[in-house]
Parts: C-alpha cells; structure tokens; sequence
C-alpha cells in the first residue's frame, strides 16, 4: 500500500505549476457528483495535506457561512475513525476542510483490482460504520461516502475525511422517497443519516469485487439508481476474484437490498452485523463473545414466572418427591437448562460421570446434583422477565410456548423405545440459539423476524416478494447464525460434539435420508416437530403448503404423513405408534441418557 504523496515531489509536473491559494496542488486524489479531494503542499513547511471540496458552490454569502458552521461543527467531532480538520476555510469563494494525511493511502488506491479479503472488507467496514455511528449520534452526517475519502493505514486503522463537505449538494438533492416524511431538521438528519448507511453498503460492494457498483465508481450516483430513486439492482456477484463467506455475502447484501425495508437504517446495525462476522471468522471468541458478558449478567434464560419458588418450596417439603420436581422443573426452561449446565460442567463430569458421557435427562441431573444443588440453581435464576421490556417478554413468551409445544409433538413423533424426556429437551435444545437471541438481542430478534417476512406484491397479480431465511437473516443482523450460537451455549455447558450435532436442526435444503443410527433418528424427530411449529407459524393462507412440505420432507425416513402431523398436533400419536408408546412426559423413565444409548427395548426396566 503505497501513501498518498510517494513520489509525487520527485517527478516533474505533467502541467504548469497550479495554485489554491497559498497552496500548491499536487494531484486530484478523487472526485464525485459532490465533492473533490486535492493532494496540496504548503511551500514554506513542505507539508502535504488533503483538501476536501464541496462540487457545488455555496449560493451567496448567506450559503457560504452555513456550510462552513456546518463543517466547524462536525470538525468539533473527536473519534478514531473521524479524520481531524486541520482547518476550514474559503479561497476565492469556494469553502474547504484540510486534512493531514500523515503518509496513509486513500482507500481508493488501497482496493486492488481483484478487491480485498473478506476479513479486511469487514475490518475496515467497522470502523467506517464505527465513525459514521458517532457522528450520526451527534446529529452529523457525511453525505458523500467515498473510496477517495477514507484514509486506510499501514496497521489496518480507517479514517473517514469530508464530514458534512457535501451537505449543501446533498440538500439539494430529492431525498423523499428514501424515508417517511417527518417535519423539520429531524427528517433531513435522518434522511442523510440513512443515505450515508446506503452508501457504505455500496462502498463494501465495490472493496470486495474490486470494481464499482453497476460499472459506476461514484458512490453517490449509484446510490441514486438504487430504489426508491431508481431502479437498479446492487447484489454480489456468485463468482469473484476472492472467495466471499455467507455470511460477509448476506451482510453485504442486505446493506443494497432493492427491498427499503430490508436495508440496514442505522450505522450501528451494520456496525454490529460485521463486528459479529468478524470475531467469529478471525478465531476469537467468535459467537460466544457477543454473549458471554450477558450470560454471566443475566443467564441464559430467566426464570418462568414463579417457577423457581415453586421448585424451592417442593425441596423444602419432602425430600422424597423427585418425580413431581423433575415434572416442574421440565416446565420451566431456563431452570431445565441450568441444570443440564450444571451437571455437563467439567467439574460436575469430571467428579461424577467420567467416562458415561453427556447427560441430557433432568432426573439424572437431579440425582446427580441433589436437592440442595437443585435449590441453588432455582434460587440463581434472574426473576422474570430479567431486562427484557413488556414487549420483549411477550415475545419470548411466544417462543417458549412455541418451544414446548414442539416438544410436547415431538414425543407424539417419537418411535418406539426412545427416551421420552430425551427427546423432548433434544427437541427444546434446537432452539436454544432462538431463545438466547430473544433473550439477550431482543431488538435484533425483531429484525431478523421483519427480514424473514415476504413483502406484498408491489403490482395486482403479481406474487410476493419472498423474504429471508433464517440463515441469511441471522448473518444480515449478527453476522453470525443462530444455530451456531445455540452450539456456542452448548459447548461452553460442557456438551460435547456428538450432542452439538444432535441439537442443530437439519438445514431445510439438506436432503432427510433414512436414519441409521438412533442419534440420527432423534435429530430427525425433533427437527420434524420444530419445522412443523414453524410451518404452522405462517400466515394461515400458507400453513397448508407449508405443512404438506413439511410431510413430505420427513415422510419416508420417519414413516409418517400429513395425517400424522396433524394427529400429533391434536395430541394423538401417529397410527404407526401404539398409544401404549405414547408415555406422556412426567412419566418419562428416570435412567441416565448417555447419546449412545438413546433408545431402549420397548418393556425393558427403566
């Protein structure tokens, strides 16, 4: 990466010697629709500087002085990735910002033909998505994302130039269809803080391929033939110099969606989306460390309302009613979860059940732990709702009747001989990655369900737009998905491969092949019964097709039909499940569960 002024004193001007002022101009560094930046050299110090101009001059005195206590006010911003103004200015009528390059390349000469490596693009992403973040909350905006106006360093550091340089051209632009009419300062503040987002999600576009947006490189004229203002489509090519990740690739995506709706509107979304990317692909604490301070603030789950004083009471009475515990425990998710935590732990499994494997029954955990550990646990647990707002606890209400219910079908499903409490925390356990994003990102929640949704045709007669998967939609937003996340929690309780494999759901474009083995056959039941309470979560006009997709995806491997589906949702086995293998939940066998031996004879002893 070479600097910004390497060579330019050594070769001979290619044209008379021009001037701004006191300053001489080396070289044109970039310029758009709405600004220019000029290499200059101050003659009596040798200092370079960068120069940043507004294309549109100030209209009259009156404009002048706007634009320059805009830009005085936006110089007054003090963060690492906000290049400092050395001053601001006019020569001859036309207003400036000077900047000290301090020997850094122009992200514009940084972006090679071929484009950068993904974890680059999300590195530098950040900070400029870090600086835009600060100014935006200080009621600035920059107006003209440029690749000519970010300075890149030799340690990897981004400095953004021009704050507010372009804010007259950017106000006379027809900015109305890119966000809901609002009166006054706030809309336009809004408006530009929303364009300056857009822009940044074309400048990703142009580091990763190398090239710019619909064969443009003004940032700004892309971004007016983009929807609302135009029509054009800005999407990732599936072949590039470089290989791109999915989840990058989603990110990235998202930031140029055609859809408005689907689109990053704040700095700080695509700020979190690319640092939670970035953490997990560059080997540190990856999905993990986006939850690891909640965890231990606020669990992984709060308690059920009451639940934890009920289970306290019943260890106070008689020591004798295990079955009756394990049934209220069972009821209460995170208290369930806290003590399959406990017992996995590598000092409870070490001490206790070396050598037997993972534990996945509540009744074991019970035995292992005894009462008084019971009561701790259920003692430990944050009350309900923990943090979370009225709304945010409704929602996770939602999922967590979702989630039983799953499970409660999920042992209507169940083949003969296999552990019925087992296959109800498995089928619970594929959704931990759900509940923790509820839980501890609430907000980010409500945007990764808004992404899956599919927008109204925007003609009569004409289909909807389909809307994300849950996938792509968990890598828009956290830069990570959720099933990894869920395996995350798992692996810091102490369960190990054969169990993380068993509680990741069975992706929807992965072929179901006939199980064999009963780990396989267990993650067929609960992924089943989990894509079943998704089906039946649609909009009802699509439940039907949805349901019959769903039957016929799992038909063959778990000997079932549409009928069948729908008798579990009812509550009654499949025909091909006697109503004798039906046990319901609280008489579920209180043996240990090891993943090796799911499955027992049908009348064996418990």
């Amino acid at each position: 990466m070479s600097a910004i002024g390497s060579g330019a004193a050594a070769s001979p001007p290619a044209s008379p010697v021009r001037w701004f002022g006191r300053r001489q101009l080396l070289r044109l560094l970039g310029k758009s629709d709405r600004s220019m930046c000029w290499l200059v050299i101050e003659p009596r110090s040798g200092q370079e500087l960068m120069l940043v101009l507004p294309r549109v001059q100030p209209a009259g005195a009156e404009g002048l002085e706007r634009w320059q206590q805009a830009v005085r006010k936006a110089s007054r911003l003090n963060h690492p990735n906000l290049a400092a103004v050395i001053e601001v200015g006019v020569q001859d009528g036309w207003p400036f910002a000077a900047y000290d390059p301090l020997g850094e390349a122009t992200l514009a000469d940084h972006i090679t033909k071929e484009g950068l490596a993904g974890a680059e693009v999300a590195a530098l992403g950040l900070q400029l998505m870090q600086g835009l973040a600060f100014a935006h909350d200080a009621g600035a905006a920059h107006h003209d994302i440029q690749p000519f106006l970010a300075l890149v360093g030799e340690g990897g550091g981004l400095r953004l130039v021009g704050l507010g340089v372009a804010s007259e051209a950017a106000a006379s632009e027809p900015l109305s269809g890119l966000v809901a009419a609002e009166p006054g300062a706030r809309r336009e503040q809004r408006d530009a803080a929303q364009r300056d987002v857009l822009a940044a999600g074309v400048l990703l576009h142009m580091m990763i391929t190398g090239q710019g947006a619909i064969e443009e490189r003004d940032v700004a004229r892309v971004v007016l033939r983009l929807p609302p203002l135009g029509r054009e489509i800005v999407r990732l090519p599936w072949t590039t110099a470089r290989p791109v990740a999915e989840p990058l690739r989603a990110i990235v995506n998202r930031a140029t969606d055609r859809q408005e709706r689907q689109r990053y509107h704040s700095a700080r979304t695509l700020a979190s989306a690319l640092e939670g990317w970035l953490q997990t692909e560059t080997g540190g604490a990856g999905a993990l460390a986006l939850l690891a301070e909640r965890l231990r603030n606020a669990g992984v789950l709060p308690a059920t309302a009451g639940g934890a004083r009920r289970v306290a009471r019943l260890v106070a009475m008689e020591r004798e009613r295990t079955n009756e515990l394990a049934e209220v425990v069972l009821e209460d998710l995170a208290l369930s979860f806290e003590m399959l935590r406990l017992v996995n732990s590598a000092q409870v499994r070490g001490a206790q059940v070396s050598g037997s494997g993972p534990v996945l029954t509540v009744r074991r955990a019970i035995a292992m732990l005894g009462l008084e550990g019971v009561r701790r646990a259920a003692t430990a647990l944050r009350d309900w709702p923990g943090p979370l707002s009225d709304v945010g606890a409704a929602d996770l209400q939602r999922q967590l009747d979702r989630v039983k219910r799953a499970g409660r079908l999920a042992l209507a499903l169940r083949p003969a001989g296999y552990d019925s409490e087992v296959v109800y925390l498995v089928t619970l356990l594929q959704n931990l990655g759900r509940l923790v994003v509820h839980y501890h990102f609430p907000d980010e929640a409500q945007q990764i369900h808004r992404l899956m949704l599919p927008a109204p045709a925007t003609r009569e007669g004409e289909a909807e737009e389909p809307g994300m998967s849950e996938q792509g939609a968990a890598y828009a937003v956290l830069g990570i998905d959720i099933e990894s996340l869920g395996s995350a929690v798992a692996r810091h309780w102490g369960l190990d491969d054969a169990v993380l494999a068993l509680i990741r759901r069975l992706p929807p474009t992965t072929p179901v092949h006939t199980p064999e083995s009963d780990d396989e056959t267990l993650r067929l039941v609960a992924s089943c019964a989990n894509e079943t309470m998704d089906a039946m979560s649609l909009a009802p006009h699509r439940v039907a097709t949805a349901m019959q997709r769903v039957a016929q995806r799992y038909g063959r491997a778990l000997e079932i039909g549409l009928r069948d589906l729908q008798a579990a949702l009812a509550g009654k086995p499949p025909d091909h499940i006697a109503p004798t293998e039906q046990a319901p939940l609280d008489e579920a066998p209180q043996a240990p569960a090891p993943v090796a031996a799911l499955r027992r004879p049908a009348g064996s002893p418990p």
